[in-house]
């Protein structure tokens, strides 16, 4: 595992709380690395909106809100059935293929919720980018980095991964079947319902 992907890792699972500052000479020793492959894993990080710059040349974990998680969830529901619209009529039976592949992964246990996120979005993206509309792809792939932040919840105390799953194969089967408008229309209810009742849970426990 990449020393950004631990600290993601570790973001996800309270290791590294939200709202501490986070010094470069304390994840050196934390992670047993120099400095410098730090500071370019929390550029990174930031750049995902996994941190936000405290004091000088520091960084914080930024507080999960509801808000934020409302944004992502309205961005990406316009967004990535449209990009969906766009491959739709390139998407192969390798895809498909791959695509079931990844849900496969998704559904062994013992995985880390960094390994949820990003077989997640190995799902998603298999689907997204015979589009070959690279801006767009480009956007929806930030989306989606900022939206596994969250993940923990979905995985966890929302305990919405069956139900994920069975949308993410429905959705195949609709791909598959050539049902191109049923499938977007699903897509779109799949991303908004798993946005308000992380909402939802969000405004609960503040």
């Amino acid at each position: 595992m990449q020393l950004y992907q631990k600290i993601k890792d570790d973001i996800l699972n309270n290791r590294l709380p939200v709202g501490r500052p986070l010094r470069q000479v304390e994840l050196s020793e934390r992670y047993q690395v120099s400095r410098i492959p730090v500071r370019d894993a929390l550029q990174k990080l930031k750049a995902e909106g996994w941190l936000v710059s405290h004091g000088k040349a520091g960084h914080i974990i930024p507080d999960l809100n509801w808000q934020e998680a409302e944004d992502l969830c309205l961005m990406r529901a316009d967004l990535e059935p449209r990009l969906l619209s766009y491959a739709f009529d390139s998407i192969t039976a390798e895809d498909v293929k791959q695509a079931r592949a990844a849900l496969a992964l998704l559904d062994k246990s013992g995985l880390s919720l960094l390994e949820k996120g990003e077989l997640n979005w190995a799902f998603h993206k298999v689907l997204y980018f015979p589009a070959n509309r690279p801006t767009l792809y480009k956007v929806v792939r930030s989306l989606n980095q900022q939206a596994s932040r969250y993940l923990g919840f979905q995985y966890g105390p929302m305990n919405y991964q069956d139900h994920s799953q069975q949308e993410h194969f429905e959705l195949l089967n609709l791909i598959e079947s050539g049902e191109k408008s049923t499938a977007l229309l699903l897509l779109s209810q799949h991303i908004k319902d798993a946005g308000q009742l992380l909402v939802a849970h969000l405004k609960s426990t503040n």
